[in-house]
């Protein structure tokens, strides 16, 4: 049976503690300008503006289009964190035994979906929490340790990565019923929906692969050899461009979203766990867990740009399309990073 999300984070600390690895930050890489260019000051990368107090290990996190509220689920004590996107401070806390992994917003209802992984030996669930009154509204089955969640931009389809069953199940965003099941690779980690052509990015993790589905047939269209142990994905809404992370060899591979083929792959820091794409200026914010860092990554050249030190056990990163702030959820810390 597999750690899931959280106990891999468990087996990555235990590493560290006992190499008694140091945080580190490394310094941005210049561009060269072009002959003749006029000389412009280089952009100034992020840094944290705030860190936020939340609960017990928190290690998933998602931004509202619509009210860009943030979600953190905290998954040592079962709680779902709310933050202001306006003040950057902890509103409300949503109680609960939850075993939530992770977190998506339709943003076209403002629902909150969570994975509730339960004990992963008997189908378990995904939970609904009101957008407006932030409570929990309904709960749908699904299969056994659903490990991600994302939501389509285009459709409102919600499809909920399965990770003991190798399976996708699809939600319809309006009745909140289970609509298919669509068998993908071993253990499946991370999911993502491309706002341009509504295909769905699935990563599996024990096949070094990704899954390709297309969303009018619900079949899998092709399956994408990446690098080791792939963990998290995201789709660029610029580009189309898909970016996976590999926690097993400390890359990111970059997925052409039209030929569904790896056009480059990049280094980044020592462990990867989570990635999130800026709207706003397409660039890609990829977690370094065992580093305490986050690399930056333009999505135009595909290469790391600056690497920002963050808190202890970064583990998912998330960027709101409102503010263009990035949310960094540190799980040995118990905060979120702020970064702008």
């Amino acid at each position: 049976m597999p750690a899931g999300k959280s106990g891999k984070r468990l087996a990555a600390l235990a590493a560290l503690l006992t190499a008694g690895a140091g945080l580190t930050a490394g310094a941005g890489l210049g561009a060269a300008q072009p002959a003749g260019a006029a000389i412009r000051a280089p952009a100034r990368p992020p840094a944290v503006t705030q860190t936020i107090p939340v609960d017990l290990g928190p290690c998933a996190v998602a931004v509202s289009p619509r009210t860009g509220q943030i979600y953190v689920t905290n998954y040592t004590v079962g709680t779902v964190s709310i933050i202001s996107g306006r003040t950057d401070t902890v509103t409300s806390t949503i109680p609960g035994n939850l075993s939530a992994d992770s977190v998506a917003v339709s943003p076209q209802t403002g629902k909150v979906y969570l994975t509730d992984t339960g004990s992963g030996t008997v189908d378990s669930t995904v939970l609904v929490i009101s957008g407006r009154t932030d409570t929990v509204t309904s709960t749908i089955g699904v299969g056994r340790y659903p490990d991600a969640v994302a939501v389509s931009p285009r459709t409102g389809e919600i499809y909920v990565a399965n990770e003991n069953d190798g399976t996708v199940s699809v939600i319809n965003g309006r009745t909140g019923t289970v609509t298919s099941t669509i068998g993908v690779g071993t253990f499946p980690d991370a999911v993502a929906v491309s706002p341009r052509t509504g295909e769905i990015y699935v990563v599996n993790s024990a096949d070094d692969t990704v899954s390709v589905i297309n969303s009018r047939t619900g079949t899998v269209t092709s399956t994408i050899p990446v690098g080791v142990s792939p963990y998290a994905v995201a789709v660029s809404p610029r580009t189309g461009e898909i970016y996976v992370v590999n926690s097993g060899d400390n890359t990111v591979s970059v997925i052409n979203g039209w030929t569904n083929t790896v056009t480059s792959t990049i280094g980044v820091g020592q462990l990867p766990e989570g990635v999130a794409v800026s709207p706003q200026t397409g660039k890609i914010y990829v977690t370094n867990y065992n580093d305490g860092t986050v690399s930056v990554i333009n999505g135009w050249t595909d290469t790391v740009t600056s690497t920002i030190g963050v808190g202890q056990g970064p583990s998912a990163v998330a960027v709101s399309p409102r503010t263009g702030k990035i949310y960094v959820t540190n799980f040995i810390d118990e905060t979120v990073s702020v970064l702008s």
